[in-house]
């Protein structure tokens, strides 16, 4: 079932069947064997549907039996008319007996069908100017019974004992050939006559299968039903447009943009996983376009990057019938049940169901929470060991007697090279050399590695463990951070498969010892764990929009001491699945200076994947924020400068689209600016953003209206990012990762930022020198700053020159692969705010459905 199921949903695949008798040991029941062929590809003709199509007469739309069609090819050869004619079939199986009566009942004949049980069986058969025999008894049918000139067509094949045969048998039909030929105006022989025209039909019917197949095909373009948005004014709550969608089931997703049904796990109705092992079998596959979605510096509020996407998508997909993915970053609970609510989108432009995409989805948080907490664990617990065990009591543990053996585990062996022992029996080492393996030596002191929670929860930005009289009096200060800033979610974000993934994680630095090396993940014997916690959590979650355009949901790094871009793995496979005139549409966190730069430097980098367009995502609110407008919170109503027009704030606002614009014009990239208007807008402020976007050098600027509109309401920004696509693009990094780090952060602070210079301090200046000693220094920079400022000041808007950008510290993800220079202080856990969003959420216990606000 398996096999047929993937021959199902193989294109490449027009016909195939399944030989009968079924070879087992077991009972398999044929029935459902046969009817789990796909009809369109059933050219045998076995299946009910194709059995129950030819019984209606539907001749043109279905496969007839391989037998049953031979045999009509044979009487149509004979030049004599079926019309009228009285014919009699002898047998009533499903493979020729019962097909054949019905097709000789189409073609205009007078049917009659015998079996075993047939009294007049001899009467019968004189009657018929047309007889077919398929009963699978040798000779049963006399050549005195057979009307003169009959036409006698003999579907059997019976084994009679033969002396003159050297294997002591001959082949003979259901029909007395020698008595019977002197009848019979045609007569076909046994062997020799009806079964080779079998295979002959059973060649047609592939090639038919082939026509109706490129019939339908269009090549490169998917065959996808799209869902009809019903538009209602005012725009209703995002939960309530989304509980009012009903989404196509997620298996029929997957199969309209070509996955198999074995390259897909299905997670209930809305939401499935996909099996990377699509890469391997579309690897000839050309690319699609890559497009990014970033903004301008944005409100606190957010100015609609992801509902950018979303609209963006279901505008090339669902209005202009383009083959076309959005691919985008799964959100944390925190924020979601803290101060900003759910990340599907919004208004008309939703990732549904929306309550899936932002609570558990296929519990790929969970998963990284599992494993980054492991990781903590086995630091706090090998410290414990090292400071209580002797050098051998550690190695009779590390490396116990089984059965009197001792063997050492790979991750064990890889640690022996790396301390440069090249030996594999434990029993060879010296004190010396057990001392090296067992000791770790980790200074407490630069544990980086903390544990993680996905939710809001300030009271661990700080705590002590191992306050417990077990822990023997082993104390140390410790913190909680939120999962989607582990470095597990950014090695997720970057790898490009499972085993790419496997040797990240094994690189992960979490301390250093004592001498100053570096300890990682392997070092402390957690690498092949990790990835089996993870080995599910790889794989990229399909879902929809709410116009039915497919949605890759996979990875969440946060975008400031990581990367903030969804998965490598969603991004190529999606490309990979759209073809070369299809579009990839993924999003980039925060602003431009923050979400694109990594995108570009670091993501970019690592999957070796080349962007088409830049689409810059601005509002007229943020801009007049920009301009000097007053400052916009959270929960708070907005001031009137935000609700009536006012050019003069837009235009001097419009510095900071100017030096965004600018920013992605580094990397070589066009970029297309959407204007994303809100109902406060005017139009003169609209044109004015458009007019300035314009100036600055951008592609194209268009207003955009998807969150009240939907897919409509993008069609000019859709239209715009498809001709930049074909406009010349010379991408480009912004540096040279073996430049020196203070170079390469400069060269960010500088060219990005409009920075003057950079300041290290203290600290930061020492962990420079660290990471170069420690081999890390040709890592990429990942920027760890504020998002609300191109600067590292929240207050300062617009396009601030002229500052001095500080470094407090730098930290390494080298499993990931990057340093982040932290600029500024943030935390790495927020808190709750007054009012939480979880305040509006709640469960129908009666229903099952969520209410409330996302």
């Amino acid at each position: 079932l398996k096999c047929i199921a993937s021959l199902n949903a193989d294109p490449a695949v027009h016909g195939f069947i399944v030989q009968l008798p079924l070879d087992s040991n077991k009972p398999i029941n044929t029935e459902k064997i046969t009817n789990a062929v796909a009809p369109e590809k059933d050219v045998d003709g076995l299946s009910s549907i194709n059995a129950g199509k030819l019984s209606r007469g539907d001749l043109g739309d279905c496969f007839i039996p391989c037998t049953p069609k031979g045999c009509m090819e044979l009487i149509r050869q004979t030049g004599v008319q079926v019309a009228g004619k009285r014919a009699v079939v002898i047998g009533r199986s499903k493979i020729v007996g019962a097909p054949m009566h019905d097709l000789l009942l189409w073609n205009n004949a007078t049917v009659t069908t015998c079996h075993s049980k047939t009294s007049t069986l001899a009467e019968e058969v004189g009657k018929a100017d047309i007889l077919v025999v398929a009963a699978g008894r040798a000779e049963m049918v006399k050549g005195e019974w057979i009307k003169p000139g009959a036409i006698v067509i003999d579907c059997g094949i019976n084994h009679v004992p033969d002396s003159t045969k050297a294997s002591g048998k001959r082949v003979v039909g259901d029909v007395a050939y020698s008595s019977a030929k002197e009848k019979a105006s045609f007569i076909t022989p046994v062997p020799g006559g009806v079964g080779p025209m079998t295979v002959a039909m059973l060649m047609q019917s592939t090639v038919e299968s082939a026509q109706r197949f490129l019939e339908k095909f269009q090549p490169g373009k998917w065959t996808i039903q799209y869902n009809q948005l019903t538009l209602q004014m005012p725009v209703p709550s995002d939960i309530e447009i989304s509980k009012g969608c009903m989404p196509k089931p997620i298996e029929q997703v997957a199969k309209e943009v070509g996955l198999f049904p074995d390259e897909v796990e299905l997670y209930g109705q809305t939401k499935a996983k996909v099996q990377l092992s699509v890469l391997k079998r579309l690897q000839n596959q050309p690319d699609g376009k890559y497009v990014v979605v970033t903004g301008i510096t944005p409100t606190p509020l957010g100015e609609g990057k992801s509902t950018t996407t979303v609209g963006l998508v279901q505008a090339l997909g669902a209005h202009l019938h383009q083959n076309v993915f959005a691919c985008v970053r799964q959100p944390s609970q925190g924020p979601t049940f803290g101060i900003k609510g759910g990340a599907a989108g919004g208004g008309y432009c939703q990732v549904v169901p929306m309550e899936e995409f932002n609570l558990h989805l296929t519990g790929d948080i969970h998963a990284i929470t599992a494993a980054n907490n492991l990781v903590a664990a086995a630091i706090d617990a090998r410290i414990f060991h090292e400071l209580t065990q002797s050098d051998q009591a550690l190695y009779n543990r590390l490396v116990p007697s089984v059965n009197g053996v001792r063997k050492f585990s790979d991750i064990q062996i890889r640690r022996l090279q790396k301390l440069g022992i090249n030996k594999t029996d434990p029993m060879a080492l010296t004190k010396e050399e057990v001392n090296a393996f067992v000791r770790l030596d980790i200074d407490p002191g630069t544990i980086t590695w903390q544990r993680v929670l996905d939710t809001n929860d300030r009271f661990l930005r700080k705590i002590t463990i191992g306050q417990s009289v077990t822990e023997k009096g082993f104390t140390r200060t410790a913190q909680f951070d939120i999962t989607v800033s582990s470095e597990i979610m950014a090695v997720l974000a970057l790898a490009d498969g499972l085993d790419d993934m496997k040797k990240r994680f094994g690189r992960m630095v979490v301390a250093s010892s004592k001498k100053g090396q570096p300890v990682t993940a392997d070092d402390l014997g957690v690498t092949g764990a990790l990835a089996v916690l993870m080995k599910d959590a790889v794989k990229p979650n399909l879902m929809q929009t709410l116009e039915g355009t497919p949605v890759f949901v996979h990875a969440g790094p946060f975008a400031n001491i990581a990367h903030g871009n969804s998965s490598v793995l969603a991004d190529k496979i999606a490309l990979k699945l759209v073809g070369k005139d299809g579009f990839v549409v993924t999003e980039a966190g925060f602003g431009a200076d923050i979400g694109m730069e990594k995108f570009f430097n670091i993501k970019c980098r690592y999957s070796g994947l080349r962007p088409h367009v830049v689409v810059l995502v601005a509002t007229v609110r943020a801009l007049k924020m920009h301009g000097g407008g007053p400052a916009v919170t959270a929960g708070v109503p907005l001031p009137k400068e935000y609700t009536e027009e006012n050019l003069q704030l837009v235009a001097n606002g419009c510095s900071n689209l100017k030096k965004q614009i600018q920013n992605a014009r580094l990397f070589g990239v066009p970029v297309v600016v959407a204007v994303n208007a809100f109902k406060t807008d005017t139009k003169a402020e609209l044109a004015l953003v458009v007019q300035h976007a314009k100036e600055a050098g951008a592609f194209d600027a268009v207003e955009c209206t998807h969150w009240a509109e939907g897919g409509k309401g993008a069609l000019a920004l859709a239209r715009a990012v498809q001709r930049a696509s074909q406009a010349p693009s010379n991408f480009r990094f912004l540096y040279n990762v073996e430049l020196p780090v203070v170079d390469k952060i400069r060269l960010i602070a500088q060219q990005v930022y409009g920075a003057r210079d950079i300041e290290l301090l203290p600290e930061a200046q020492e962990k420079v020198a660290l990471y170069i000693k420690q081999g890390f220094g040709n890592l990429p920079i990942c920027m760890a700053k504020t998002h609300l400022s191109l600067s590292h000041d929240p207050e300062q808007k617009g396009a601030p020159t002229g500052f001095v950008l500080p470094i407090r510290d730098i930290r390494a993800s080298v499993g990931a692969g990057f340093l982040y220079p932290l600029v500024g202080t943030m935390s790495t856990m927020p808190g709750l705010p007054t009012r939480p969003c979880f305040y509006d959420i709640d469960l129908d216990s009666v229903s099952g459905e969520v209410n409330g606000l996302f």
